[in-house]
């Protein structure tokens, strides 16, 4: 296997390409390519930082869904309420990625994901604070801080490895859904371990939060002050022109279709060990089950990544991705209870193949690392907002109807809809 290239390694190998800041879109100073060297010096810490930030990203989300039945019982609130316990942070993800970009440009990616983690941290123990008021205003810091994350990784990832970036995303990828796999499966057990009940629980991933701050922190101090995000030069002879992704086609194809699998998957999040249980299963039993849904989402989030960078057109695996996701929401339509394993196996490897798959199209329609960061931050407001969506309706429709069977209904609708438009984002162009 060969080593991984840095994008300061493959800039040496071909030095009439420019070196052009992801979130600034502009050629950075003297110091910030020094600052550029001196952290593509330290692959490892690199490496780590992305790893242990990306463990972070669906942690403060996964850990709720287990204790969402003690969480509404704590504060008396309905099927509607409840699901904003999950649909508030979604919501953020849109909102928040608005402003990643203006932010990434002003201070610089390095110090911005530093902060967002320690928001994280401070929105993670925010909402086991006795007050329904601080779980929401806890949930639109968690969901801000994990958007920050989430619209940065790309460009860093096309900025730091251009010759790797299928297999880097697949790396993030991977760690992101871990993370959620340990925190889905173990909510119950540390409820009962720590004795603490749903809040000593949820508080504890405040700790993963202040880990990964620590574990990014050098980068800040390597590149601070001399990141080249004070100097702004114009861009040098021979750079493409900003591309305007929000009117690109290609890029809407691209938005849609990480809109259309955010929905399903936060549907599952919010939603699925409560459709088991209101089958007759136990909540350990669902609590399992549903961290057993996430962790084969591992599967298809490295597996997908690596077999759509070696390909020209990622399609077939556009409907291998969607049609797991409707067998499994089909499967949850006909015999929920019977067959809940081959269900959240299914879901599973096709939830993590297609996120992992949808923030590869990020990296492979765009031409350069500015692009990847505009087309991230596009893709990830409108299709965050529009997941935001799902967890509210399908509860909404769940307390009108008493039945699972129109929210699924429904969200087999989406795998539809998603598979259309993903056919036209995984054509061999760039935006």
């Amino acid at each position: 296997m060969s080593p991984i290239r840095t994008g300061d390694e493959a800039l040496a190998e071909a030095p009439a390409r420019v070196l052009i800041d992801a979130e600034a879109g502009v050629p950075p100073s003297a110091e910030g390519v020094a600052a550029r060297r001196a952290l593509l010096a330290h692959p490892a810490v690199l490496l780590v930082g992305i790893v242990l930030a990306s463990l972070n990203m669906r942690v403060a989300l996964a850990s709720v869904a287990p204790l969402v039945g003690e969480i509404s019982s704590a504060f008396g609130l309905s099927s509607t309420a409840s699901s904003l316990v999950t649909s508030v942070p979604v919501l953020f993800l849109g909102v928040g990625a608005l402003v990643a970009p203006w932010l990434g440009r002003h201070f610089g990616a390095e110090r911005v994901l530093f902060a967002a983690l320690l928001l994280l941290g401070v929105g993670i123990l925010a909402r086991v604070l006795p007050s329904v008021y601080a779980l929401y205003g806890g949930g639109i810091l968690v969901g801000t801080a994990i958007a920050l994350l989430n619209v940065l990784m790309p460009g860093i990832v096309k900025r730091d490895f251009p010759d790797r970036a299928a297999a880097m995303t697949s790396v993030y990828t991977g760690a992101l859904i871990a993370g959620a796999t340990v925190a889905a499966a173990a909510s119950v057990p540390l409820e009962e371990a720590l004795g603490g009940g749903w809040e000593a629980s949820l508080g504890f991933w405040s700790l993963l939060a202040g880990v990964a701050a620590l574990a990014w922190l050098p980068q800040v101090l390597i590149a601070k002050g001399r990141t080249g995000h004070a100097v702004r030069a114009v861009p040098a002879a021979g750079a493409k022109p900003p591309v305007s992704v929000w009117r690109s086609p290609l890029a809407w194809q691209v938005t849609l279709f990480m809109g259309g699998q955010s929905l399903w998957s936060y549907v599952l999040i919010a939603w699925m060990p409560t459709i088991f249980t209101d089958h007759g299963m136990s909540r350990s039993t669902a609590g399992m089950i549903f961290a057993f849904n996430t962790l084969t989402q591992i599967v298809g989030a490295f597996v997908v990544p690596l077999l759509a960078g070696r390909m020209r057109s990622q399609r077939p695996l556009i409907v291998l991705v969607t049609t797991l996701v409707a067998a499994g929401y089909a499967g949850l339509l006909i015999a929920p209870a019977e067959g809940a394993w081959l269900w959240a196996a299914l879901l599973g490897v096709g939830q993590g193949g297609a996120l992992g798959l949808a923030l590869t199209l990020i990296v492979l329609r765009s031409g350069d690392a500015v692009t990847a960061s505009r087309l991230s931050g596009m893709a990830q407001t409108v299709g965050y907002l529009l997941a935001a969506a799902g967890p509210l309706v399908a509860g909404a429709l769940h307390q009108a109807t008493g039945s699972w069977t129109l929210p699924i209904s429904l969200v087999l609708g989406v795998c539809a809809a998603s598979l259309a438009v993903g056919l036209l984002a995984a054509r061999n162009r760039t935006v």
